[in-house]
């Protein structure tokens, strides 16, 4: 953030925790000099709050990416066999898994038990989200998504929210990592489903130089056509 003084910029990381801003909310801010309008407010604590009233906060939509590239992880698809190949290849690269997933997870567990009744289960990975303030649970997927991926993963997704959940946390959200989503069939499995459910894809490898390059000549001839 290029802000050289320091109580400026511990004024803005400070609103933008408590406000969970997203980083267009966080410049629109700074542009809109929130921090002299503060300052020369009579009432800073009032003007604090009108803005967070106002202000657009950060979703987990907007902080789930897809697809997620596992490039880093050297192996091609058809090494991958099992979720379980994945899962070790993912914690013994985990600083770039945390990087591929963005700013703000926090590993908490692999292969955490949990115990429904009499009957254990287990969660791939259990991840919190310091500026979210929630816990995000994922469970990996070495095919395409399959309706039944998300019974298992609601599941876990109820089981934190009742037995796990922190009076001052938000409530937790699941994703679901796969290789391939028809997007008709997500649709339908999710239209009576709550929006704590998040379908991401994933790639072990970038597409060849080539691919890259057709899909950027494609992408600047239509917005040229659009505007020509």
């Amino acid at each position: 953030m290029p802000i050289d003084n320091i109580l400026k910029r511990a004024f803005y990381e400070i609103e933008c925790i408590k406000g969970t801003w997203s980083v267009r909310e966080l410049k629109r801010q700074i542009d809109s000099l929130y921090f002299e309008r503060s300052g020369m407010s009579q009432n800073p604590a009032l003007l604090s709050k009108l803005t967070q009233e106002k202000s657009e906060t950060a979703t987990m939509l907007d902080t789930i990416k897809s697809p997620l590239v596992f490039e880093f992880l050297g192996l091609k698809a058809k090494d991958v066999v099992y979720e379980s190949d994945l899962e070790q290849a993912l914690i013994e690269h985990l600083e770039e898994f945390l990087l591929e997933l963005g700013d703000g997870f926090c590993f908490e567990a692999r292969q955490k038990r949990i115990i429904i009744g009499d009957e254990y289960y287990f969660c791939d990975l259990v991840f919190y989200h310091r500026i979210l303030k929630c816990h995000v649970l994922v469970e990996l997927k070495v095919g395409s998504f399959s309706y039944e991926h998300i019974g298992q993963l609601k599941t876990y997704v109820n089981y934190y929210r009742k037995e796990m959940m922190h009076s001052d946390d938000n409530p937790p959200v699941g994703i679901l990592l796969v290789t391939n989503k028809n997007n008709a069939l997500v649709e339908y499995a999710m239209a009576d489903s709550d929006k704590d459910i998040f379908i991401s894809k994933y790639a072990l490898e970038l597409p060849e130089k080539k691919v890259l390059e057709d899909f950027i000549r494609n992408e600047f001839n239509q917005k040229q056509e659009k505007y020509d």
